[in-house]
C-alpha cells in the first residue's frame, strides 16, 4: 500500500526533518512537498532530501490561485505522478503530526481498523504554547505536551479535521481539509468514518470541514496540531504569512482560539524511538545537517530583526500578557451556536431575497 502525505512549506526548514522522520515512522511511504519563496533554505533542504530519495519537491513560487498559496499547490498536486500512484492521500501542514492509537501506530493499522472506509477524518487535537517564550531547536512533539481537552464544545475550529482518503477516483482534486471535485455519479460509494469508528452522514461527503464537537473523536487516531509553538515562533509565523488566507496577518485572535493547555497528552511518544532513529539518520548526512543548522540560525536572526519593528514587538508583548485560553462549558457553547445558526439563516434569507425584518 502506498500512503502519500502532501505538504506545503515556507521558511520552516528547522522543523522539516522532525516532521519527515515522524511520518516515515508512522508508515507513510511517499511525500510530495511544495515550497514557496523561502529565505531560510527550506527549498535547499527539500532538494537534498529529493536527491536522497526521501521525497519529491516542487517549487510553488507563483502565480497563485485567488484562493491562496496552498490551494495553488494542491491544484498542482492533483496532476503529479505520486498522486496518481497513491492508494491513500493525506494533505498536511508542517505543524500537524499524525498520531495513530490503533495497532502499532502505523497508517495501515488505522485503515485496517476501518475496513469499509474510503475517507477517514483525523480531527485536530490542539496543543497550546505552554507559556514557552523562547524558540529552541528541539522536537516539537516532545516540547509541547499541554493541550485542549478531548471533548471541546467551542470553538468549532478546535474540531477541524484533515481527511485521509482512498485514491479511488471518487474525488478528483486535493483540498486543504477534505478532497474536492467529487464524481456525483459515484458519491454513494464514498464511506466516511471518524476516528471513533462512527460512519458519518451525507454532509461530510460534500462540504463538512470539522467534526461534531462536544464529543471525543480520538479513539483510533488524532491529528496533533501545534499551531503556536514558542512565542518567538509565533511571531515568525505572523511574519511568514498564512498559507490559505495569506492576506490576513496573524494576531492574538488566532492565538486565543488555539492556546489550550488544560490537559496533557504524551501519546505521540510511542513514535519517539523510531522517529528519533530516522531523524538521526537524516542528520548524519553532512549536507542536511549543515542546512538544518542554517535554518535554525535564520530563525534566530530573523526574530532579532523583527524585534526592531514595533508591530512585532507589540505582538510579542500581547502574547506575553494574554492568559492561557479557557475551554467554555456546553451551556455557553449552545448560546454561541444559537447565534451562529441565526446568522446562517439570515444569510440564506438575504440570498433568497426574503430577509426577515429585525424585530
Amino acid at each position: 500500500m502506498r500512503a502519500l502525505a502532501v505538504l506545503t512549506v515556507r521558511n520552516e526548514g528547522a522543523f522539516l526533518l522532525e516532521w519527515l522522520a515522524h511520518h516515515r515512522a508512522a508508515g507513510f511511504t511517499d511525500f510530495l512537498v511544495f515550497s514557496n519563496n523561502c529565505q531560510d533554505g527550506t527549498d535547499r533542504i527539500l532538494d537534498r532530501l529529493q536527491e536522497m530519495g526521501h521525497l519529491s519537491h516542487v517549487a510553488n513560487d507563483g502565480p497563485y490561485d485567488k484562493r491562496g498559496i496552498q490551494f495553488t499547490a494542491l491544484k498542482t498536486a492533483s496532476k503529479h505522478p505520486l498522486v496518481r500512484k497513491a492508494d491513500w492521500i493525506l494533505p498536511l501542514d508542517v505543524d500537524e503530526f499524525v498520531n495513530i492509537h490503533a495497532g502499532n501506530g502505523a497508517i495501515g493499522d488505522l485503515i485496517d481498523a476501518l475496513p469499509e472506509a474510503t475517507a477517514i477524518t483525523l480531527t485536530w487535537r490542539l496543543f497550546g504554547n505552554g507559556d514557552t517564550i523562547r524558540y529552541a531547536d528541539k522536537p516539537v512533539t516532545q516540547s509541547f505536551t499541554r493541550c485542549a481537552p478531548a471533548v471541546m464544545f467551542w470553538p468549532w475550529r478546535a474540531s477541524m479535521f484533515k481527511t485521509l482518503y482512498r485514491n479511488d477516483g471518487i474525488y478528483s482534486k486535493l483540498g486543504v481539509h477534505r478532497p474536492r471535485n467529487p464524481d456525483l455519479d459515484r458519491l454513494d460509494q464514498a464511506r466516511w468514518f471518524d476516528c471513533n469508528g462512527r460512519e458519518l452522514d451525507e454532509q461530510f461527503k460534500l462540504k463538512r470541514l470539522f467534526s461534531n464537537y462536544g464529543r471525543d473523536n480520538f479513539e483510533l487516531a488524532q491529528l496533533n496540531h501545534y499551531p503556536l509553538g514558542a512565542m518567538e515562533s509565533y511571531v515568525l509565523k505572523a511574519d511568514r504569512g498564512r498559507a490559505v488566507h495569506s492576506e490576513h496577518m496573524l494576531d492574538v485572535d488566532y492565538w486565543v482560539e488555539r492556546n489550550f493547555n488544560t490537559d496533557t497528552d504524551t501519546s505521540i511518544s510511542r513514535y519517539d524511538a523510531p522517529s528519533t532513529a530516522l531523524r538521526d539518520e537524516l542528520h548524519a548526512d553532512p549536507t542536511l545537517a549543515k542546512l538544518h543548522r542554517r535554518a535554525v540560525e535564520w530563525r534566530q536572526n530573523r526574530f532579532q530583526k523583527l524585534m526592531e519593528q514595533e508591530p512585532y514587538r507589540a505582538l510579542l508583548a500581547r502574547l506575553m500578557m494574554t492568559p492561557q485560553s479557557r475551554p467554555i462549558s456546553a451551556a455557553t457553547a449552545r448560546t454561541l451556536t444559537g447565534f451562529a445558526n441565526l446568522g446562517r439563516l439570515r444569510a440564506k434569507s438575504q440570498e433568497s431575497g426574503n430577509d426577515p425584518k429585525r424585530t
